[in-house]
């Protein structure tokens, strides 16, 4: 697995860099070794932030957690990375059965310190409700200010200069996002 550790605003240790290391290379069973997995610590006045992003075969999998401590933030964040891997596996078994050339999963060789059995496993998801809407071609900005005017998380559109489908939507820290597709 390919590691990048990055702080921001905060100048981390060689011992710490080694402990991520050695944490994440744990999900290297998961992943494989192919998967690119980002490791970035922000600190903001006395709260810690620890976010990881890892990258394997088309999918991102993503845990972030903050504390006043690096240390406990990183196993936070671990400890959330390895939760979501035990309560999708049915769901990526599933994903493995279906494309051949995926390894299957071995979640339970991470040691996460935790009674699997607290965990529970959802076995499939439940569409309550579908919709269906006109994309029209509009500006990031534009869609910022529909997505603001209709009380929404996320907005929907064809952006005008690219003229892809694009999401914009709205953070936690309450900045706006973008997403756009990639071939």
């Amino acid at each position: 697995m390919n590691i990048t550790i990055t702080g921001r605003k905060i100048n981390l240790r060689d011992s710490f860099k080694e402990r991520a290391t050695k944490k994440l290379d744990k999900f290297t069973k998961i992943f494989g070794a192919d998967a690119d997995a980002s490791v970035t610590v922000s600190l903001e006045k006395n709260r810690i932030t620890v976010e990881i992003t890892v990258h394997s075969k088309g999918y991102v999998y993503r845990a972030e957690q903050t504390s006043m401590d690096l240390d406990e933030s990183l196993d936070l964040a671990i400890d959330h990375l390895a939760r979501q891997m035990r309560k999708n596996k049915t769901k990526l078994d599933r994903r493995n059965r279906i494309d051949p050339k995926l390894r299957p999963l071995d979640i339970d060789a991470i040691d996460s310190g935790e009674d699997a059995s607290e965990i529970e496993e959802e076995t499939d998801f439940q569409i309550v409700r579908s919709k269906r809407f006109a994309v029209k071609p509009m500006t990031i900005d534009e869609a910022v200010l529909q997505m603001n005017m209709l009380g929404h998380e996320f907005f929907l559109f064809r952006n005008e200069m690219t003229g892809e489908i694009n999401v914009v939507y709205r953070r936690r820290n309450g900045n706006y996002g973008l997403l756009e597709p990639q071939a």
